[in-house]
């Protein structure tokens, strides 16, 4: 019995409770599901079992709360199916916090409407969870009575999930109760079935009981490699509380060898892990076992202490397993001590115990309901052997008749299959060729087909390409033109500004007093036009440039780069150069660079264009929405990297202006921009993309949300 509670955690979550793996993230987004529907209806109600499973292993008081919640919304919509699962999921869960009497009360409730709705799957689960709450209690009786059922009515649905947790709980009855035999057996068929099922769960608490079931065989070295199995098995899940479970079984098995040192250390760390997980279930049991190394070490006051405030918890949620144990350590501690009365006084309860479970009529109850099982399945195979054999016995009948008939007839037909055998003969073999020639023509048609479409694909590749080389040409024509006189223009409108600087400095003096003030209000004038010249010269310039640039760039060099350091780098640059033309603006900025991204072959200066031009158009997309006033908002640009199987990835995500369904749509064509004449040119994106998806065979895709924020998502060969 000592074993007991903590092969059973190992089974707590037995009922799809799925591993941890990415809890938190699973948990935050079903929370969201929840807020943004909370309508009362069946998919708010089956988002809440999800969250409960997702939350049942690490936060039963939260998981409890919501399966309040599902019954009562289940209950208001007459949702039969939600309130079975509800009283189910609050039976486990006030199970798992040792409330036993809540736990039994729950699932009765399961049960009788599973029964009344004919829901036999459900009906096993209530017989599981009626099972493991006696085994939790020491009643082993009662708890094998229970698996019993629950195995026939599963292996009636074939149900073979809930076969095999039936078996694991059974197989750990029989190890308590000293039938090693049918209990290695069991287990070993359980685990057989967790592992080709792939349920770790099942998998962890099977081995759990195969260790325990060695460990009272006293075969130390089987218990031991299977305690280990099971605790990697509990780490891989991310299951704190059952790999407690497994460390307190190795410090058991070490206890008994002798081996106290062995025995304080995994002790030790399995109370380090009660305490950073607040787990109130292992610890009387981590308890218990320091308590039993300070006994053999001889220090029994420390003993003492530790086994009376195990004992204290163990009663309160009569944990009958631990009490016995409890009792037999302060026996011995007490007696150690010279406190004989009180040894007396303990070692009376942990007889008292002792008798009650392996007391005759226990012994007679378990052994009659295995018999009986045995015996209604040997019962069940009799009854359909002696339906078999009567099939059988009609089968033979009718087939010797129907003999009889063909034997009459044979003669006759003897004669007909000689003349009917040539024509089939010779009517397979024509639709044997028929079959192959029809084979060819349907490889012909197929492969006819396949080249009928490559070759539209390729002439719809070559027609694209040759009116974007055709625009290119007449844009690099076009840009080359006007390049000319914009040049003069410049130039002109430079040297016109110098020489009205210098008249202002030497005629301008010489002239009267009356006329230089109105000589002064047309020099003003002709300046302001010549800046103005000037300032929309440089933005024809620069488009001018842009086009060039997007018809006819020279691809740069690839070379190896530190892909992480160029994103940062150009991230950093690209804010200031921000900051230095708005200076009311700030933001925060987010770096997720995953060290599995270092040297990446690309060409360095392509790429920090391409950052650039998405961290610029991010960061006014933040101004844009921060000018707006929104209570609360806070700007915030998130930059990550990630390598997967054969390519890089590289996330510019910000909470900006964002842009409707149908700005997305444009914002890779050339000279389209969203921003005020003076602002952009329209070209960024466009070059962008052409160098990513043309320049380096990647992809540049985007998604936004408008007043919510854009992501920018670059996909590039590893």
């Amino acid at each position: 019995m000592k074993s007991l509670c903590a092969f059973l955690l190992v089974l707590s979550l037995g009922l799809s409770v799925s591993p941890a793996t990415a809890q938190s993230r699973a948990a935050d987004s079903l929370r969201n599901l929840l807020r943004t529907h909370p309508q009362a209806d069946t998919l708010h109600v089956r988002w809440l079992f999800a969250l409960i499973i997702e939350l049942a292993a690490n936060d039963a008081p939260q998981a409890c709360l919501l399966s309040r919640q599902a019954l009562a919304m289940a209950q208001k919509i007459s949702d039969s199916t939600g309130i079975v699962r509800s009283y189910l999921w609050l039976s486990i869960l006030h199970r798992r916090q040792s409330n036993y009497d809540s736990a039994r009360y729950y699932i009765r409730f399961a049960q009788q409407l599973a029964v009344r709705r004919h829901d036999r799957r459900r009906e096993a689960q209530s017989y599981l969870e009626l099972s493991l709450i006696d085994q939790m209690q020491g009643n082993l009786a009662s708890a094998q009575k229970w698996a019993l059922q629950g195995l026939k009515l599963a292996e009636n649905i074939q149900n073979l999930p809930l076969q095999t947790q039936l078996s694991t709980t059974l197989g750990g009855v029989y190890s308590e109760l000293g039938d090693y035999k049918n209990a290695t057996r069991t287990l070993r068929i359980a685990l057989h079935n967790g592992q080709k099922m792939g349920d770790l769960q099942v998998v962890s608490a099977t081995l759990n009981s195969l260790a325990k079931a060695y460990q009272e065989q006293k075969k130390w070295p089987q218990a031991l490699r299977y305690f280990r199995q099971a605790a990697q098995v509990s780490r891989r899940m991310g299951d704190v509380q059952n790999e407690t479970v497994n460390e307190i079984g190795q410090a058991e098995v070490y206890s008994q060898q002798g081996d106290q040192t062995q025995a304080l250390q995994h002790g030790s760390y399995a109370r380090t892990l009660v305490r950073q997980n607040h787990d109130a279930f292992n610890l009387p049991s981590v308890e218990l076992l320091l308590a039993n190394s300070f006994l053999l070490t001889q220090r029994p006051d420390s003993a003492i202490a530790l086994a009376q405030h195990a004992l204290q918890l163990s009663q309160k949620t009569r944990t009958n397993g631990n009490i016995s144990k409890a009792s037999d350590i302060l026996a011995q501690a007490y007696a150690a001590v010279g406190k004989f009365q009180d040894a007396y006084r303990y070692e009376r309860l942990f007889v008292a115990y002792q008798d009650t479970l392996a007391g005759a009529e226990t012994q007679r109850k378990t052994s009659d309901m295995r018999n009986s099982y045995e015996l209604d399945k040997q019962r069940t195979q009799i009854a359909l052997l002696d339906k078999t054999r009567q099939l059988q016995t009609q089968t033979a009948a009718r087939q010797r008749a129907q003999l009889l008939w063909l034997l009459t007839g044979l003669g006759g037909l003897v004669a007909l299959a000689g003349l009917l055998w040539r024509n089939v003969y010779i009517k397979q073999r024509a639709n044997r060729h028929l079959n192959e020639k029809n084979e060819q023509i349907a490889l012909q048609r197929d492969d006819l087909t396949r080249t009928l479409a490559e070759l539209k694909t390729t002439q719809a590749q070559l027609i694209q390409r040759e009116k974007m080389a055709s625009l290119g040409e007449l844009t690099a024509g076009i840009a080359h033109e006007i390049q000319n006189p914009l040049n003069f223009v410049n130039n002109f409108s430079e040297v016109s500004v110098e020489l009205v600087d210098e008249f202002m400095d030497g005629p301008w003096q010489q002239l009267p007093e009356a006329e230089k003030l109105y000589a002064t209000e047309l020099l003003d004038a002709l300046t302001q036009n010549l800046q103005k010249i000037t300032h929309h010269g440089r933005r024809a310039d620069n488009i001018v440039k842009g086009m060039l640039q997007h018809s006819h760039g020279a691809p740069g060099q690839s070379e190896p780069t530190d892909f992480n350091a160029l994103v940062a780098e150009h991230l950093s640059l690209a804010y200031q150069s921000f900051r230095a033309k708005n200076k009311t603006f700030t933001a925060t900025l987010n770096c997720d660079f995953n060290a599995q991204v270092a040297q990446v072959t690309v060409v360095p200066q392509d790429i920090g264009r391409v950052l650039l031009n998405l961290y610029t158009n991010a960061f006014y997309a933040l101004r844009q929405r921060q000018q707006r006033g929104e209570a609360g908002y806070t700007p915030e640009l998130s930059v990550s990297t990630k390598r997967l199987a054969n390519q890089i990835q590289i996330s510019v995500r910000d909470n900006g202006s964002g842009m409707s369904p149908e700005v997305q749509q444009k914002v890779f064509q050339p000279f389209f921009t969203t921003k005020p004449p003076g602002e952009g040119t329209g070209l960024g994106l466009s070059l962008s993309y052409d160098i990513i998806t043309k320049g380096h065979n990647g992809t540049l895709t985007v998604s936004s949300e408008e007043g919510k924020g854009t992501e920018i998502l670059i996909c590039l060969p590893a």
